[in-house]
């Protein structure tokens, strides 16, 4: 790897080459993504295949709200280098992050024993312990991104990305030849959350951006990214975690929720993959646009619309024969289903679209508020005396729309002009 010096002057506007690279490390971790889920879904039945889309939604949970140190990072370092200046004591993110991770790490294998029976019915307790120290070591990964992201390191930003796609996908492929079954994917799910340390010893420049400090002081970045990290989880709950939310308000899933549970993922993924990794882009994007809030998100919104609306019509046509075609006969379901299910994937990404907006304007609490509202809408959602395909649409189409509302209302109060006392 190749690496250029660490710019010390200003970060500029976010140029085309830098989105461009993180598309491109976008496209290899769908992929991958893809690549697990098929062998997964290939290698177990799909009462087993339930049972690990629970796990990598869980994983993805705690790691999703872990994101909220993405995005604070971002925003601060990304200040800190527009020449403004130091606000109180140095701090340094990435130490900042290792407390983060050992508290969480230590939270979850202290209060497992309350909540784990309910989520984790196969290999429990090494489920706990897996999701524990991936946490650990995602908080640095998460927050290593969000640096890379504010300092304008796209290479560095998508090679991170990758590195840690591409060894879960290894992981993954060596279980179905060694045979290692359930154990060997839950495994693979947690793999890539120590890919920060293999960035860290092969690019001086991410050692170098490792270095950085943030614009403000602890307590003030300790707040700002507490209500990043619970907007974050609330996402993540609607984004990864889904798949817990319904095992929590469903008796049994069985194998028809495994069925709904990729379909749910299969949809998703094309918007909300690419759009999750781009989350330093977006940030980065509305902070150098904070004159005018409103007035940028028009062209994120408008993309995300119609790539929306164009997956709608190719998951009602060819959807099922995909779903089929890729991962045998069990796996059966209607166009329609999948149409909905890609609609509300687009509700959810237009709300992450508002939600980069509203950290970018340091509007933390409605950030956050938006996100827990539409969390709680659709959780409620899900608990109508209805089918699970049914409820599971309602939720994820009718839940976000909270949100945006939250989020849209915060950003137009935040520009209009104070009244004089």
């Amino acid at each position: 790897m190749t690496d250029a010096a660490v710019p010390t002057g200003p970060a500029g506007p976010i140029a085309r080459s830098g989105v461009a690279r993180v598309g491109a490390a976008t496209a290899v971790t769908a992929v991958c993504g893809y690549a697990v889920l098929y062998l997964a879904a290939s290698d177990l039945d799909p009462a087993g295949f339930s049972v690990f889309a629970v796990f990598w939604g869980a994983f993805g949970l705690v790691t999703g709200a872990a994101n909220g140190l993405l995005q604070q990072s971002t925003r601060e370092i990304r200040l800190a280098r527009t020449g403004l200046p130091q606000r109180g004591a140095i701090t340094r993110p990435l130490r900042v992050a290792a407390v983060v991770g050992v508290v969480s790490a230590a939270a979850i294998a202290a209060t497992a024993a309350l909540w784990s029976t309910r989520v984790f019915v196969e290999y429990r307790w090494l489920s706990v312990a897996l999701l524990a120290l991936g946490l650990a070591g995602f908080c640095l990964h998460a927050t290593l991104l969000g640096m890379l992201a504010g300092a304008g390191h796209w290479s560095q930003y998508g090679a991170l990305m990758v590195t840690d796609a591409v060894t879960r996908v290894v992981i993954a492929a060596a279980t179905v030849l060694v045979g290692w079954g359930l154990v060997g994917f839950l495994w693979a799910t947690v793999a890539g959350a120590m890919a920060w340390l293999v960035l860290l010893a092969a690019s001086p420049t991410a050692r170098a951006t490792a270095a950085l400090v943030a614009h403000q002081d602890t307590r003030s970045f300790l707040r700002g990214a507490s209500h990043a990290i619970a907007a974050a989880g609330a996402s993540a709950i609607l984004v990864m975690g889904f798949p817990v939310l319904l095992q929590a308000t469903t008796s049994d899933l069985g194998a028809a929720g495994g069925v709904v549970i990729l379909a749910v993922t299969l949809t998703r993924a094309p918007l909300l993959v690419p759009l999750t990794a781009m989350q330093g882009n977006l940030i980065a994007y509305f902070v150098d646009r904070r004159e005018h809030r409103l007035r940028a998100l028009l062209t994120p919104i408008a993309v995300v619309t119609a790539v929306g609306a164009v997956g709608v019509v190719l998951a009602a046509a060819t959807g099922p024969w995909l779903l089929r075609i890729g991962f045998g006969a069990d796996y059966v379901t209607t166009g329609a289903l999948l149409a909905w299910l890609t609609a509300g994937a687009a509700a959810i990404a237009v709300l992450t679209v508002t939600g980069a907006a509203t950290v970018a304007a340091a509007l933390h609490r409605a950030y956050s508020l938006g996100w827990v509202g539409a969390t709680v809408a659709a959780a409620a959602l899900l608990t109508l005396p209805l089918t699970l395909e049914t409820r599971t649409v309602i939720a994820l189409l009718c839940g976000p729309l909270v949100g945006i509302a939250v989020h849209l209302y915060a950003l137009a109060a935040s520009g209009r002009p104070r009244a004089p006392r």
